[in-house]
């Protein structure tokens, strides 16, 4: 059976690989429909088209863990990050901590507690990437803050982007780019607690990587070519960039020989006849 050989060495079965690639490749073309939906529909389409490209790289990340870790630890660790950061939210909506105050506009639906359910999706669509991305160091004490901050430059683009689509707003708009840093600092802590309950070992590497690449090319390229948020594009771009070869160069430098196969080499592996 062709499989896709992961960091952790599982090896995942040749039709739920494909399965994956094709959930990514709908997630793709989702995000490429974001800027056409707007030319055609209006900013009135916007949140269905996120909406669908939230889902359906969940639904990617969700199968990638899946096949590396069984349904039922996939599925513990979809609700253990899913449930806590949508609590997280509504207190920090509600109370101002740990983010900063902000708020919910009505744009994204449905909600439970001023939060749309769309969020904690988002929570769990990147956290696992961003485990990958500090795999190197998953037996020392790097791997969380190392973790914590491939997720929070993620978010060096992304607040922006969503403040500007009117998805949410702050109190006190001023820090970087219009985001205060207690933002920022909210992301760390939480995501480094999500990862410490989550205990996520060992992990399916190399296809989570993919994903958060990516992600990385897509908001980077998208806030400077097509949002006119040329500033969080570019250092967003820059700092998320550094995650992006740190976690490569770091995949890389400890896999075996037989690991170092191109993506290209990998895609064409999952789709071809069993020997």
């Amino acid at each position: 059976m062709t499989s896709l050989i992961t960091y952790s060495r599982t090896v995942l079965p040749r039709a739920l690989m494909q399965r994956t690639i094709l959930l990514i490749i709908l997630w793709l073309l989702a995000m490429i429909s974001l800027p056409i939906s707007k030319w055609i529909w209006g900013p009135a389409a916007r949140p269905l088209a996120l909406t669908m490209g939230v889902a359906l790289q969940t639904a990617a990340v969700f199968s990638v863990l899946a096949q590396a870790w069984g349904w039922r630890r996939a599925l513990r660790t979809f609700f253990i990050v899913g449930s806590l950061s949508l609590l997280v939210e509504m207190v920090g909506s509600a109370t101002g901590f740990p983010f900063g105050g902000y708020a919910y506009t009505g744009e994204l639906q449905p909600q439970v507690g001023h939060v749309p359910l769309l969020i904690p999706l988002a929570w769990f669509m990147m956290l696992p990437t961003a485990w990958a991305v500090a795999a190197r160091w998953r037996r020392r004490w790097l791997f969380v803050p190392l973790s914590a901050l491939a997720l929070t430059a993620w978010d060096l683009m992304l607040d922006p982007q969503m403040v500007a689509w009117n998805l949410w707003q702050w109190d006190n708009p001023v820090g970087f780019f219009g985001i205060p840093w207690s933002n920022y600092a909210g992301w760390l802590l939480t995501a480094a607690l999500l990862t410490l309950l989550a205990r996520p070992r060992p992990l399916p590497v190399r296809p989570l990587l993919v994903i958060y690449t990516l992600t990385w090319f897509l908001e980077t390229f998208g806030l400077i070519f097509f949002w006119g948020l040329a500033g969080p594009g570019l250092v967003g771009g820059g700092v998320m960039g550094f995650f992006v070869w740190l976690g490569w160069w770091s995949h890389l430098k400890t896999a075996v020989p037989s690991e170092r196969r191109s993506l290209r080499q990998i895609m064409h592996a999952a789709v071809s006849k069993p020997e």
